[in-house]
Parts: structure tokens; C-alpha cells; sequence
């Protein structure tokens, strides 16, 4: 069962590059339905309570790098249960780039030192 979230109260920041999703069976990398490759993107989670640490599966290679602020298309989530363990895994429709964290790697501009 796949449930929707609502992300309207979330900020999202990717926290590293996509990497693709493999077949535990073939070890090839896996695609959706209609056929478009599988990324897991780890992503920052926030909102009023504190933050969190989530793997998402995203078709298609983002291309987003660590501290780009994330909106997601269609996020849910699918609880699992196999044998004696159990989580929730995060998937979604679409991902975009909404700009960079303040203050991430990226927009930091050298620091020159005084001769």
C-alpha cells in the first residue's frame, strides 16, 4: 500500500548525490514500469519537530548535488515487512531543485588570505 504525504509543513535538502537502484537478483540497475532507470537519492527531511535522514527512489538520474533544497512530485510512503524485519521505504513521481541551502559547500565563495 502506497501512502501519500503531504509535504506542504516540509523543507527537503538532498544530503548526496543520487546513486542508481540495483536488482538484488542480477545486480543490473533497475528500472521502473515504463521503463526509466531508478535512483535512491538520501535526502534531509525537516519540519517543526527536527530533521531526518530518508533514502528516496526517484526515476531518472536527479543530478542534484549535497545542500540543493528538493521539492518532490508524488512522494509516499510503503511500509515492508520481510521475515523478522520490517521499515518504510520513500518513493516519488518526480524530484526538483528549488536552489541551495545557505551556506552549503557549493555557494561558499574562498576565503583569501591577507598577504
Amino acid at each position: 500500500m502506497k501512502l501519500p504525504i503531504d509535504t506542504s509543513g516540509m523543507t527537503f535538502m538532498c544530503a548526496a548525490p543520487a546513486r542508481p537502484v540495483t536488482d538484488f537478483d542480477t545486480g543490473q540497475h533497475k528500472a521502473d514500469a515504463n521503463g526509466e532507470l531508478l535512483f535512491n537519492l538520501q535526502v534531509v527531511a525537516l519540519d517543526e519537530d527536527g530533521a531526518q535522514i530518508l533514502s528516496v527512489k526517484v526515476p531518472g538520474d536527479p543530478k542534484l548535488g549535497q545542500g540543493a533544497m528538493l521539492h518532490f512530485e508524488g512522494l509516499v510512503a510503503m511500509p515492508w515487512s520481510m521475515n523478522d524485519r520490517s521499515g518504510v521505504a520513500f518513493s516519488a513521481n518526480g524530484v526538483q531543485s528549488q536552489g541551495m541551502a545557505g551556506g552549503s559547500a557549493a555557494q561558499r565563495q574562498p576565503v583569501k588570505a591577507d598577504s
